[in-house]
């Protein structure tokens, strides 16, 4: 059973900038860490370009970038078109995890996204992140259209709002719930707080 759990869209860019720290962030978890694939756009909540209520959509883009450039990422290059639909994607990203291959398909993703700027959209782009965690192309297809894929994306998406996930990123730690761009920080404090003390 994980420890905590990790929830990302990868149409997200906080997603993607929370997904490049998360296993160095999580490393000194006390137990594992589970990265859940959900869809954004269906939990009770804004997606996260509109999160802050106060900036405009170029203006959260520039910060993101400087955000990404201060975590000495590559400098990020924006999918046309973004916001892009990520319901592909995260089937996909839901097949991955019935394999053991979540952890990788998203990073390779995110990368394709947000590094290499491709809309998820493009099922190519999926199909490359997926190769290069050696996820056959012909399985992958198929995998993304089985209505058991998309019945555990929904159910997915449905238990993280049902525990108060009303955007990405988010982590879960037991009943507490850490959201936005500083989940990892914020979730990473409480799991030391919480082995301190056991």
């Amino acid at each position: 059973m994980a420890f905590a759990d990790f929830y990302f869209d990868l149409a997200s860019p906080l997603a993607y900038l929370a997904a490049e720290q998360a296993l160095q962030v999580f490393s000194s978890a006390p137990g594992p860490v589970e990265w859940q694939p959900v869809l954004a756009s269906d939990l009770p909540g804004r997606d996260d370009c509109d999160a802050t209520g106060v900036l405009e959509q170029s203006d959260l883009q520039a910060e993101i970038s400087r955000q990404a450039e201060a975590l000495g990422l590559q400098p990020l290059r924006w999918p046309d078109p973004f916001p892009f639909d990520s319901s592909l994607a995260m089937r996909v990203a839901t097949y991955a995890k019935s394999i053991g291959r979540t952890v990788p398909f998203a990073q390779a993703a995110f990368r394709q996204a947000f590094a290499g700027g491709h809309s998820l959209e493009n099922p190519d782009f999926v199909l490359i992140a997926a190769a290069a965690c050696e996820m056959h192309p012909a399985a992958v297809l198929r995998g993304a259209e089985l209505r058991s894929v998309a019945e555990q994306l929904s159910a997915c998406t449905a238990g993280a709002a049902s525990l108060g996930v009303t955007q990405v990123p988010a982590v879960t730690v037991g009943e507490r719930v850490f959201q936005g761009a500083s989940a990892l920080e914020d979730a990473a404090a409480h799991m030391l707080i919480a082995s301190a003390s056991a």
